[in-house]
């Protein structure tokens, strides 16, 4: 059915298709930090209520953040991350971008906002691009790293508990407390991951015009790979106002599991020895807390009605909850097109107001790349004393013919 649907009303686009000379797009960005990509994955979200979120500078592949929560619909959840991090790094982007959902509005306006504050004449313009028709393309390329990875052994492990009708993501308190188990520690293995992948180079990839090397190393020292950098020095008094009009901490988007909740589950553990949660021992953990729960609800003082008491704590995972902030009206964005140009590449970053490149910063690039330039090889056998020139006479291998050599 679907393959005459297209035959009938799409016969260009199948025969594009079949020739696979479909056009070509190229995704080209300026410097390291000139744009911050978010976006959110969804695999874990209705099998085990878990969902997850990355911010990425696609130009060296740096990973800023890598999040786990029971939602991820929240845009106040989402502006957090972003501002979290750039209150540890001290500097954030030229422009942020993400997929046109609701629950991006606060980290459009939040971004907007800090950069409006920081230069008064770029009032009036959204300083964050949206991606449509799927142009989000490297945090896609994160997940699809991520599920090959990181995911399968995990998800084994979450499936334990599914597959033996340990947990069931509709039961409200099954759900509190695989919460509280689970997410603290799947956020401490994602944040090794995340260090692992900042910290070892991508392979090498002769269609690659973007810097090879270890992503960390980029983003600490972009000079030396011959590459500008564009990061905005954020003060802390415009994360504060930012945070505090879109992303209040005392917001319950930010809880765990609710504070009554989370005293009398904090007593059971320390009852039962309080141990280390891992791979082996997650399970055994929260069935211990759950059969707490289950047979000594009186000592607890558990509500009755827990539903009424905790509910909250899942109804806020669901999507009415994005659209209570809207976007700042009237802003008009760095680019009325789509930024493709004539060689099939699309610019979406902000430098000089989403224009690219001067005659300066080329020139400025340019002259980085010569001094980067590896020195030529010269054949001249006798010049091998300067290939050899770091040995000192005390590192000598022993062997008189490869010394004398």
């Amino acid at each position: 059915m679907v393959t005459k649907y297209f035959s009938l009303f799409e016969p260009e686009l199948v025969k594009e298709r079949r020739k696979n000379c479909r056009r070509r797009k190229r995704f080209w960005a300026a410097g390291v930090n000139d744009i911050w990509a978010a976006d959110q994955h969804d695999k874990w979200k209705y099998k085990f209520g878990l969902a997850l979120h990355t911010g990425i500078d696609p130009f060296i592949g740096f990973t800023h953040w890598l999040k786990i929560w029971w939602t991820n619909s929240n845009p106040r959840l989402v502006l957090s991350y972003y501002l979290d991090e750039v209150e540890e790094q001290g500097y954030g982007p030229l422009v942020s971008q993400s997929d046109p959902g609701t629950e991006n509005f606060a980290l459009a306006n939040g971004h907007t906002l800090i950069h409006h504050f920081h230069d008064p004449s770029l009032r009036g313009t959204l300083q964050h691009c949206w991606m449509r028709e799927k142009k989000n393309v490297m945090p896609e390329i994160s997940w699809s790293q991520l599920r090959h990875r990181f995911t399968p052994g995990f998800e084994d492990i979450l499936d334990i508990g599914v597959n033996n009708g340990w947990y069931d993501p509709d039961i409200l308190l099954e759900v509190l407390v695989f919460r509280w188990v689970f997410i603290p520690w799947l956020q401490k293995e994602l944040d090794s991951y995340r260090e692992r992948v900042n910290n070892t180079a991508k392979r090498a990839d002769h269609n690659k015009v973007l810097p090879h090397g270890v992503p960390n190393d980029m983003a600490e020292h972009p000079g030396d790979y011959g590459v500008l950098d564009f990061k905005i020095k954020v003060e802390q008094e415009a994360i504060d106002m930012v945070r505090a009009l879109y992303a209040p901490p005392d917001h319950e988007v930010f809880q765990l599991v609710p504070p009554d909740f989370h005293a009398i589950i904090t007593q059971m553990y320390a009852e039962i020895g309080q141990p280390a949660v891992t791979r082996e021992s997650c399970w055994n953990i929260y069935l211990q807390l759950l059969g707490k729960f289950c047979i000594l609800d009186n000592l607890y003082n558990i509500p009755q009605d827990m539903d009424a008491e905790w509910g909250y704590a899942l109804t806020m995972a669901r999507k009415e909850h994005a659209k209570d902030i809207e976007l700042i009206p009237n802003l008009q964005p760095l680019r009325n097109d789509d930024g493709i140009g004539p060689s099939g590449f699309y610019y979406m970053g902000g430098v000089n107001n989403g224009e690219g490149l001067n005659s300066e910063q080329s020139a400025q690039l340019d002259r980085m790349l010569d001094e980067d330039e590896p020195p030529v090889a010269q054949d001249n056998e006798d010049d091998t004393s300067k290939i050899f020139a770091w040995f000192s006479d005390d590192e000598l291998t022993g062997n008189s013919e490869i010394d004398e050599w």
